[in-house]
């Protein structure tokens, strides 16, 4: 599948595919206002260059949930410049599309419109920048939508159980099934799964002959214990995912060793953040799939302005300077100087013979300054660069080195509130520093009556609900149950009593009866509260779970950004007095000052470990499938990523019965296992880059 020639025929798919557009970024600086902007003309004129059959977004086309005029326009605009036109559509829809479509009032695709001419369609899911709100659920990709420039898919209609439909496809003896979901919370999603909750149809007939690919907008990195997506939740049955929010270019397909399916995630086309996975090149993609083959050829990006970043440890350089060195802040404003100039100097040499690049770069100069320096002006400093960088208030960053966390020798001389601090930085929640701090703990303090789950959703209940009680009541519960055990039990010396105890917690560890004496002791705690008179600060907090709105595909650190033009990202629910955009890494002096305060008094027979999952989604390596061996070959005689499978008995004809007509499959409780597709891991290519199957290639990132 090297040659183009072979590839595009009428049988062949071609698709552009992009995500994080992120329209309208900084539209008011007068320097990079218009690069969103001309990223996505670059794009779209890329999709009608090559002819393709359609434009494939992976959420995030606006960055605002309510776009300006301008932004608007300008995307209509390009939409209607460069989308419609009288080129005929090669491909057919073959499925239900008033289920495809369910957010509009014209619930079939733009180019079966008599009233509307599109040569290229475009098909987008939302992401979070631009995700539905209000009464009727509505967001921008809507007004597009009922505009006839952009079919909107993927949008989940219930927050408890998610059932995707693919939009079903043929063109020629080619069937492709697009399945899309827009953009939720993770944690919410991540629950949805675990409670076996999603479910993705498909065609009850001829399911080997359908190429099934998969465009998604989540956190694909770890935040935290349910604070993303892992791949293994997805279905084993599907080809390829495309997956935004994530603004790291790894557009190269990587394999999902335990589904074997293969992941490719675009990356922005714009830099919205100053972090080191913002400064890879940027690319979109160009997907080829005939039949169950699929060829994908990166496309750089032109108009992406140039982003350096360089980490300098100022510790390192001791020939240099010292902080005891006579005028260093001085000599390390001068150091800093230089380091810019050869990253400005680098940038001119990789713009030269690119004349659609900006001119002025992006440039980010770490400085850490552990060791006893000092930190110098740096308003001062970036007036030497005004004329020459597009983000001359932030070139220097300042930052310490994190300092190593203290090893608790014994439970009693622990710095709870330096601890406290330190997690309120990193941005940590409760459940996640009771966690770090047993982890950290030796085992002669390790929690011997309490189990750490208990303990850690009672510190939870005090901290984000204003249970004052949970955490007594709890161990109150627990001492009760547990003189009674060993009372049934007999026990009566002091080392059959120690033994018997942690024996005692141990069997209840992740368990129900450990669910129910936690729920116990939290209503206990509700009981005394409303005995009092006391009103929770918050009453609309009622859930076990909460939900969090997600925003971290703006840098590359793993704590919620509080610098978000919307003001939902990263915001917690409930807590002391906090509205409901305060940061969730915000440190909350009263609460856990009280939580500190109580285990002390218990004590403090230690105040953490996290819950541990109390329900992980079922292993899926059991299971076994239907489907025949494939064998995936690679060709990388040119600069396209090819992956192909191996050619397949042809293609019935389709029916239309295969419009309507479909398997129920659940994300969890899959009926099918692993495909058995054989990869050919052969050494005969010479240019390893950019085969994506040579061993393991995903790796974890942020």
């Amino acid at each position: 599948m090297s040659s183009e020639n072979t590839l595009d025929d009428e049988n062949t798919f071609k698709i552009l595919i992009a995500t994080d557009v992120h329209l309208g970024y900084l539209e008011k600086d007068a320097i990079r206002g218009n690069d969103s902007y001309n990223t996505l003309d670059e794009i779209l004129k890329c999709a009608k260059t090559n002819q393709v059959d359609f434009i494939l977004l992976g959420g995030d086309l606006f960055h605002e949930n309510k776009p300006s005029r301008r932004c608007l326009h300008n995307c209509i605009t390009m939409l209607r410049q460069y989308c419609m036109g009288d080129t005929p559509i090669q491909f057919n829809i073959l499925s239900d599309q008033t289920v495809n479509f369910n957010t509009t009032q014209f619930p079939w695709v733009n180019y079966q419109d008599e009233n509307l001419n599109i040569s290229i369609p475009v098909f987008s899911i939302h992401g979070n920048h631009d995700d539905p709100t209000g009464a009727e659920g509505l967001c921008a990709l809507d007004l597009l939508s009922a505009s006839g420039l952009v079919n909107h898919f993927g949008h989940s209609q219930s927050v408890e159980r998610i059932e995707i439909s693919p939009i079903l496809m043929q063109k020629g003896n080619t069937k492709l099934a697009l399945y899309g979901l827009g953009s939720i919370p993770d944690e919410r999603l991540y629950r949805i799964f675990v409670n076996n909750q999603v479910t993705m149809l498909r065609p009850k007939e001829d399911q080997d002959e359908w190429f099934n690919l998969f465009t998604i907008h989540q956190n694909r990195s770890k935040h935290g214990p349910t604070n993303y997506i892992p791949e293994q939740f997805l279905d084993d049955f599907l080809d390829l995912v495309v997956w935004g929010h994530e603004h790291e270019c790894l557009i190269a397909p990587a394999r999902n060793e335990q589904q074997l399916f293969y992941v490719t995630q675009p990356g922005s086309s714009v830099a919205t953040s100053l972090s080191p996975g913002e400064a890879t090149e940027k690319h979109i993609g160009l997907l080829r799939v005939k039949g169950r083959k699929m060829n994908l050829q990166k496309i750089p990006l032109k108009t992406v302005r140039q982003f350096l970043i360089q980490d300098v440890v100022l510790d390192d350089y001791k020939d240099l300077f010292t902080p005891d060195t006579p005028q260093v802040t001085k000599k390390v404003e001068d150091f800093c100087y230089a380091k810019v100039i050869e990253m400005l100097e680098e940038a001119e040499r990789e713009r030269l013979g690119c004349p659609l690049t900006p001119e002025k770069p992006l440039i980010r100069l770490r400085v850490d300054y552990s060791g006893g320096f000092e930190a110098f002006n740096t308003s001062r400093f970036s007036q030497k660069f005004v004329d020459r960088v597009a983000n001359p208030k932030d070139i220097i960053h300042f930052l310490r080195r994190r300092e190593q966390k203290d090893d608790f020798k014994d439970e009693v001389n622990v710095d709870y509130s330096k601890l406290l601090k330190t997690t309120a930085v990193e941005g940590l929640r409760v459940e996640d520093l009771v966690k770090q701090y047993f982890e950290a703990a030796e085992q002669t303090v390790q929690l011997s009556l309490l189990t750490e789950q208990g303990m850690g959703k009672a510190i939870q209940e005090f901290v984000d609900k204003d249970e004052k009680d949970a955490i007594q009541e709890l161990i109150t519960y627990q001492l009760e149950k547990t003189q009674r055990h060993l009372q049934a039990r007999g026990v009566t010396t002091e080392q059959d009593i120690d033994t018997e105890v942690r024996r005692f917690k141990d069997s209840k560890k992740n368990t129900t009866e450990e669910e129910n004496e936690i729920r116990e002791a939290i209503n206990r705690a509700k009981a005394h509260r409303l005995e009092r008179g006391d009103e929770p600060l918050d009453p609309d907090i009622s859930r076990e779970f909460t939900d969090v709105a997600m925003d971290y595909d703006e840098g590359s650190v793993p704590f919620p950004s509080t610098t978000r033009g919307r003001g939902r990202g990263g915001r917690g629910r409930g807590g002391r007095g906090r509205g409901r955009g305060a940061a969730a890494s915000e440190p909350k002096p009263a609460g856990r000052g009280r939580s500190q305060k109580s285990s002390a008094t218990t004590q403090s027979r230690s105040i953490m470990q996290a819950f541990q999952a109390s329900s992980h989604r079922p292993s899926q390596t059991g299971a076994t499938t239907s489907y025949t061996k494939d064998e995936l070959s690679i060709d990388d005689s040119d600069e396209d990523i090819s992956v192909m499978k191996s050619a397949r008995p042809p293609p019935r004809p389709a029916t239309s019965s295969s419009s309507s007509s479909f398997t129920k499959y659940s994300s969890q409780g899959q009926s099918q296992s692993s495909k058995g597709v054989a990869f050919d891991d052969s050494d005969d290519d010479d240019d390893d880059q950019d085969n994506p199957f040579k061993g393991p290639s995903h790796r974890s990132r942020r």
